[in-house]
């Protein structure tokens, strides 16, 4: 008989990084329609330029280092995905791009690549554009309205591309400023706010995908967005709570921007900590801050502290047996 001795690891699974990344792709695609949608071809333009200057980014600097290409794994793909839909449609081009760069090369291949990055790149993005570029970020328009022609209407902030100026006369508030949007137009995305943010139901679809297929932790965002409605119940009253959950982007930073798997923790209680304190601490921001979301700001909070929480929180090796009592003394 022969036996055949090899290295760890031995158990494996069949579910590889890039299959991860693919379905969270999948799940992301509710949301792409759902932009073009309500604010027409440019939103696909912004996605588009994101996710190709995160890609990029990432190719270039595997070529310039001389590491492995990683570009397949399609986590460049889903960091530029992430980035673009949390972006307003009035941001011009150059903003998608700077931000794209950022995120792959700053915060995520300079710390060493995938499973690496102290925070999500995404998030981390989203708030050095909007600390660098507030007016552009902080502009926001209607969606689209069909009734006035559908080719007028699908291309009507395409000038936006060329041009800093065009859209500042349409430009709404969001229901983070703006309390009297109903509650049904919240759900279905009518009203301002980022291209991939607005529509719950999308969010809200694709969220659905990935805990259907166990690819993220359900524990994250039930444990986020119960902590966030009862924060928000107890500062605010009831009234506020559901209007509260469906603006913003709670509901993507708890699907799409929590889950991350290199900047969230491991062990049961560090996930419950982690995830209690990104809702806490957007509520606390939202309604005794100064700026109107602190979805992103919470999120990366939060991430820095996700190693210490595995640190104090140590999951149980994987078989250990406790010892008894009776086996101590």
């Amino acid at each position: 008989m022969t036996i055949k001795v090899s290295g760890s690891p031995h158990i494996t699974s069949p579910l590889t990084t890039r299959k991860i990344m693919a379905r969270v792709c999948i799940a992301l695609i509710p949301c792409v329609v759902a932009a073009v949608y309500l604010f027409g071809i440019y939103s696909l333009l912004i996605i588009a330029v994101s996710v190709g200057f995160a890609v990029l980014t990432e190719y270039l600097f595997n070529k310039v280092t001389h590491r492995p290409q990683t570009v397949q794994d399609l986590s460049a793909v889903v960091s530029g995905l992430i980035f673009g839909l949390s972006l307003p449609v009035s941001v011009p081009l150059y903003l998608v791009a700077v931000g794209a760069v950022f995120a792959i090369l700053v915060v995520k291949m300079l710390f060493g690549g995938i499973g690496k990055n102290f925070a999500n790149p995404a998030v981390t993005a989203r708030i050095f554009v909007t600390l660098a570029w507030a007016s552009a970020m902080g502009r926001f328009v209607s969606p689209l309205n069909y009734q006035n022609g559908f080719l007028n209407e699908f291309f009507k902030y395409c000038g936006y591309a060329l041009t800093n100026t065009g859209v500042d006369a349409v430009t709404v508030a969001t229901p983070l400023a703006d309390n009297t949007v109903a509650l049904l137009n919240l759900f279905l995305g009518n009203h301002g706010g980022c291209i991939g943010e607005v529509c719950a139901l999308a969010i809200i679809a694709g969220g659905i995908y990935l805990i259907a297929t166990r690819t993220i932790d359900f524990k994250i965002p039930l444990v986020m967005l119960a902590t966030f409605a009862l924060a928000i119940l107890v500062f605010c009253g009831v009234d506020k709570v559901l209007p509260s959950l469906l603006t913003g982007a709670v509901l993507f930073g708890a699907f799409f921007m929590a889950t991350d798997y290199s900047s969230s923790p491991n062990s049961f209680v560090s996930i419950i900590i982690y995830s209690a304190g990104i809702g806490l601490l957007t509520a606390i921001i939202r309604v005794y801050g100064s700026y109107p979301e602190g979805v992103s700001f919470s999120i990366l909070l939060m991430n820095i502290t996700a190693p210490l929480l595995d640190k104090f929180f140590v999951p149980r090796a994987f078989g250990k047996v406790k010892k008894s009592k009776e086996a101590v003394k």
